[in-house]
């Protein structure tokens, strides 16, 4: 039987108080994770928002795009993929492909 000495011992408690943070960390952050991911809807464009920076597809949902985003091409009754994250509760565009 081996013997700890006191200086051991606390090493050894620390390292299994360090690894159980560790996991308590990663169980609780790991369901907001996975709603980091992004996500794709096929849809028709109902409207172009220009000013208000967003499409609203022809479920009615609105999705809102980055600054740079550009309009040019897209209106009403084209069919599309858009790819989104949502971010605080908004549907925010990644990406978008017109279909043909």
């Amino acid at each position: 039987m081996q013997r700890f000495s006191a200086s051991n011992w606390l090493k050894v408690v620390r390292m299994r108080l360090m690894v159980s943070v560790f996991l308590a960390t990663a169980g609780f952050l790991f369901p907001v994770s996975a709603f980091a991911g992004s996500a794709d809807v096929e849809s028709t464009i109902r409207d172009v928002n220009v000013d208000g920076m967003s499409l609203v597809l022809e479920d009615g949902k609105t999705y809102a795009v980055p600054s740079e985003f550009n309009f040019e091409g897209l209106e009403p009754g084209q069919k599309v993929i858009v790819f989104y994250t949502e971010v605080d509760g908004k549907r925010v565009v990644d990406d978008l492909e017109v279909l043909q």
